[in-house]
């Protein structure tokens, strides 16, 4: 039944309707962007990708004779604006791959002219699910939007990189892959190899998922509740509780981070929990990690106003990492307002 509605929707479309279109693609959207944001490692990019897709996509809508599925079919060209896009922006990176870690005494850095940094992913809201995409995939499909995997992914070259997604995350065969980028199955598979190494070098020993997965709902709970009312008590010694030994506090757009208990302490105890500032958190999932949206109250206007979404990194129940995006434009992304 599935089979024939989408013939009929494609019918419809090659006769020029576009609402039949948009109901062909409506169901591959969600893991098409899920596939942009895999490769470019930015919301905005992976948007800019999309729209491409969706267009070339009705533009050749006449040459699609049906020999692979339609959803192969759109990843082949997903992956292919993808890599053009990928030729002319920078690489995307998080601060700590950027430069090394900062004296906490010294002024935040400037943020970039040009943005290089990984975006936050909101993986709830756009076509990331739990488990596998495919029988033959290696990373969970949360796993692969991980930013630990997110940032292994961009110091791949850029064919490498769709290599890797199609094989692994998406389950794509060899003969599939080589397919969708013209090559060869021995480059393939030879290209599979290489990128293999690259992101295994770079991977933590758990992914967020085992590490979630290891924990009870309640713990995970309480971590989120927890590093929450501690920000909005400005309770500096209950988050420094909660951080492992070399725990890492980064903040882009700012290429500013800083490494271990002591110095994220002193950090906080001066800037943003010194208690000048007030917070409010609103709880996320992240990058299918734990996550929340910080507001800071604005006097003049009388709000809390959207000022920065955080990404935790656990190892067991300590907080190993915290990706502090200080920009209030993943707000909508996540489905969050731009005040309170």
């Amino acid at each position: 039944m599935i089979a024939v509605n989408e013939q009929g929707l494609l019918d419809q479309a090659r006769g020029g309707d576009e609402d039949a279109f948009a109901r062909l693609v409506s169901p591959h959207r969600g893991p098409l962007h899920a596939h942009c944001y895999r490769m470019l490692g930015s919301l905005a990019d992976a948007e800019d990708a999309m729209q491409e897709t969706l267009l070339r996509a009705w533009r050749a809508l006449d040459s699609f004779e049906g020999r692979s599925s339609l959803s192969s079919w759109l990843y082949r060209i997903a992956t292919n604006s993808c890599l053009r896009l990928i030729e002319r922006r920078p690489k995307r990176v998080l601060p700590i791959d950027y430069g090394p870690p900062a004296d906490p005494h010294e002024a935040l850095g400037a943020p970039l002219a040009e943005s290089v940094w990984i975006d936050p992913y909101p993986d709830e809201r756009l076509g990331v699910e739990d488990g596998l995409a495919a029988p033959d995939a290696r990373y969970e499909q949360r796993e692969s939007v991980e930013l630990a995997f997110i940032a292994a992914l961009q110091h791949l070259p850029a064919r490498q990189r769709a290599v890797l997604i199609l094989r692994e995350v998406l389950g794509f065969s060899g003969d599939e892959v080589a397919d969708v980028l013209d090559t060869t199955t021995t480059s393939v598979y030879s290209a599979l190899q290489r990128a293999h190494k690259a992101v295994d070098e770079r991977l933590p020993e758990r992914s967020q998922q085992q590490t979630l997965r290891s924990l009870e709902d309640d713990e995970v709970r309480r971590i989120v509740e927890d590093y929450v009312d501690a920000w909005e008590r400005a309770d500096v010694d209950k988050v420094v509780a909660m951080l492992a030994e070399d725990a890492v506090i980064a903040m882009p757009p700012t290429p500013t981070w800083f490494r271990g208990r002591d110095v994220l302490a002193q950090f906080l105890r001066d800037r943003p929990m010194s208690g000048r500032l007030r917070w409010r958190g609103i709880p996320v999932r992240a990058n299918g990690q734990l996550g929340m949206g910080f507001y800071q109250w604005d006097e003049e206007r009388g709000a809390w106003v959207a000022h920065s979404l955080t990404a935790l990194t656990l190892r067991g129940r300590e907080i190993a990492e915290i990706q502090a995006f200080l920009t209030a434009e993943p707000f909508e992304a996540f489905g969050l307002p731009g005040s309170l």
